[in-house]
């Protein structure tokens, strides 16, 4: 009789915890935990600033978000949190928190983030980190910005550069840069049709795309991580750590940032249909962008299981700059879980920390 109540008292647990899950998710969400100030503005851009427990190294390290991201995914987990842990290496850590874009903001592209933005916030950084020089980590997208914004701005300040999961080469990403590619044939071979999509006739309004598109877009590129996480939570109802992750990935997915129709523009039209950063450069307005511009040390990573922006694609900026320190690493997860898995904290995290501890001045 004990057993059978023990058993009854297990099934009940789990139902409420299933029940907490999907009626209250909220209460189970742990992102950003982590105390912030706010230095600096620009537009709905903010700067915060994580001070380090004990500082030891001079130049800061700056990261910086991809569109349509929350900032959750920087500070996912009080006990897995890539801010907190280089703020507990001895980092000053500042993240470029682009705030909630919407409609209004459509006309947005590249070169307001990295031409304007960018240089505004970085100015301020440097200011309140008493630095000359950053530290500079980009994913995703905001890879891309990064690269550009070293390979353009002068005087430059990026003393150490992080690239991770950016398409470099996109159509050497898998089967969906097969499919750019042969979009792109048939796109040059009707001048009319290419110089719409390819100089800019499209009005933006047209291509913006909404946050709530964008999560169900990032859900549809990964349907396996999708299905394996919900697999898992039901087969551990009675794990409360389990359950709190969940929760907390599941309001990061949930809650994604527009697109604006600029820098769709520019994504879409530009970085994965015409391919230019493959021959290391890119034209941006009247602007030509060369990645061999770029000469301070780089660490390129690509995620092991990434199926949106491949190894392959990533690979070949280690041969575009003019840096002679470079290094290439594979990293543990796919295009989100290189951020924020455990296998990538335990692995990754101290690789990347070592490598720029070698790379800052001590203090």
């Amino acid at each position: 009789m004990a057993r059978v109540s023990t058993k009854f008292q297990e099934r009940k647990a789990k139902l409420k915890n299933l029940s907490t899950r999907i009626f209250n998710g909220k209460s189970l969400v742990l992102s950003q935990s982590t105390p912030y100030d706010v230095i600096a503005e620009h537009d709905q851009t903010k700067v915060r600033f994580y001070a380090a427990p004990e500082k030891k190294f001079k130049e800061p390290l700056v990261f910086t978000a991809p569109l349509s991201i929350n900032m959750a995914i920087y500070d996912l987990y009080p006990y897995r949190s890539l801010i907190k842990y280089y703020t507990e290496q001895g980092f000053d850590v500042y993240l470029l928190d682009w705030g909630k874009l919407t409609f209004q903001d459509r006309h947005l592209n590249f070169l307001y983030f990295i031409d304007e933005s960018m240089p505004y916030c970085i100015e301020k950084i440097r200011e309140h980190s008493q630095s000359e020089q950053i530290s500079l980590h980009g994913w995703s997208m905001a890879g891309i910005f990064v690269l550009l914004y070293t390979a353009m701005q002068t005087p430059n300040y990026v003393k150490n550069l992080i690239v991770l999961a950016s398409p470099i080469d996109s159509y050497a990403s898998g089967g969906i840069g097969k499919l750019y590619k042969r979009i792109n044939s048939l796109i040059i071979k009707n001048k009319k049709i290419k110089d719409t999509l390819y100089k800019g006739g499209l009005p933006k309004k047209f291509i913006h795309s909404p946050g709530l598109l964008n999560a169900i877009g990032f859900k549809i590129l990964d349907p396996k991580g999708w299905y394996e996480g919900h697999k898992q939570l039901l087969l551990n109802l009675d794990d409360k750590e389990l359950l709190h992750e969940h929760a907390t990935l599941g309001n990061f997915l949930n809650h994604m940032v527009d697109y604006p129709g600029g820098i769709n523009q520019d994504m879409l039209f530009n970085v994965w249909l015409q391919n230019p950063l493959k021959n290391g450069s890119i034209q941006l307005s009247s602007n030509i962008i060369e990645l061999k511009n770029i000469n301070c040390s780089l660490l390129v990573g690509a995620g092991k299981g990434d199926q949106m922006v491949t190894a392959n694609a990533v690979k070949p900026l280690s041969e575009l700059t003019s840096s002679t320190d470079v290094t290439f690493t594979l990293i543990p997860g796919g295009h989100l879980g290189l951020m924020s898995s455990q296998k990538s904290a335990d692995e990754f995290w101290p690789k990347m920390s070592e490598w720029l501890a070698q790379r800052s001045s001590k203090i």
